[in-house]
């Protein structure tokens, strides 16, 4: 969870409550209890398995853009982009060859953070968030870099780190479970499935069957936001900043690349790409005999 306007506020607030999560899940394991905890232990893996959900494609074509932009707390204006592309293998974690995503997070220009996500999907198609490497940058007011850091990043299996679900094979509505389990590194990321089934308009164009996912975390109970995937393409939307009502986001990004991943049920997408495909080759024939 990333925010231009109070990022290290944000991070300092992590960093205090951190000892309280983790005297909390030592000693008082009933209070996470609403929030399911998956079992690595119980899942099974394939080597080399793709990622292949249908709202978390990972695949070597998958790339996308989400920019936003906004009013800082001096009345400047800002703007800030996240780049997601497909990273090709990633560490073999717990034994468990990965997946990397990559995603640079850009302000006003400057590169401010690099992440390599590794994910993998089991074989029940549920798909495990292992860990995370990451470079933040640090600037000064002249936009000089001056430091970088490794602050959020996590290893299950490291430091007491275990594995949580980016996204499960079952879409059930008010599903909440965890996608860090890192107290040790200030990672303690939730989602709940909030609704499904949304129609939501992103980058100028409108997605049907979208899932809005609630993520938040203990460490921050002020860190609310909704991201939404749509099938075959993914993230598509997030709205950070939320009220305590859910609403009234501080940011919203929107995709504004979409390269979407054909699924094998839907057949109105690959018609219509058939459709445009037969138009060009119509024009191209059309222009050869103009000729």
């Amino acid at each position: 969870m990333n925010k231009h306007i109070d990022r290290e506020r944000q991070l300092g607030r992590r960093l205090a409550a951190t000892l309280l999560a983790l005297s909390a899940m030592a000693g008082a394991p009933g209070a996470v209890a609403a929030t399911f905890v998956p079992d690595f232990d119980g899942a099974t893996f394939r080597p080399g398995a793709a990622i292949d959900h249908p709202y978390f494609p990972l695949d070597p074509t998958f790339q996308a853009v989400l920019s936003a932009s906004g009013m800082d707390e001096e009345g400047e204006a800002f703007t800030e982009e996240t780049q997601l592309s497909f990273g090709g293998p990633g560490r073999v974690i717990l034994g468990v060859q990965t997946t990397v995503q990559r995603d640079l997070a850009f302000e006003d220009g400057l590169l401010v953070e690099d992440t390599f996500d590794y994910y993998a999907q089991d074989t029940d198609g549920n798909v495990w968030y292992m860990g995370e490497d990451v470079t933040n940058y640090i600037y000064d007011e002249d936009d000089n870099l001056i430091e970088t850091n490794d602050s959020s990043a996590w290893i299950a299996g490291e430091n007491g780190a275990s594995p949580g679900w980016i996204m499960p094979a079952v879409l059930e509505q008010g599903f909440a479970y965890f996608q860090e389990i890192a107290p040790g590194d200030a990672a303690l990321d939730e989602a709940m499935i909030w609704s499904t089934g949304q129609t939501v308009q992103a980058g100028g164009v409108l997605f049907e069957d979208v899932l809005a996912m609630l993520e938040t975390t203990s460490l921050d109970p002020e860190a609310r936001e909704f991201k939404y995937y749509a099938p075959g393409a993914g993230l598509i939307r997030i709205e950070e900043g939320l009220d305590e009502s859910f609403s009234n986001p501080e940011l919203v990004f929107e995709r504004v690349t979409v390269a979407v991943v054909p699924l094998p049920a839907s057949l109105p997408m690959l018609l219509a790409a058939l459709a445009v495909i037969l138009g060009l080759r119509r024009l191209r024939s059309h222009a050869l005999g103009a000729v």
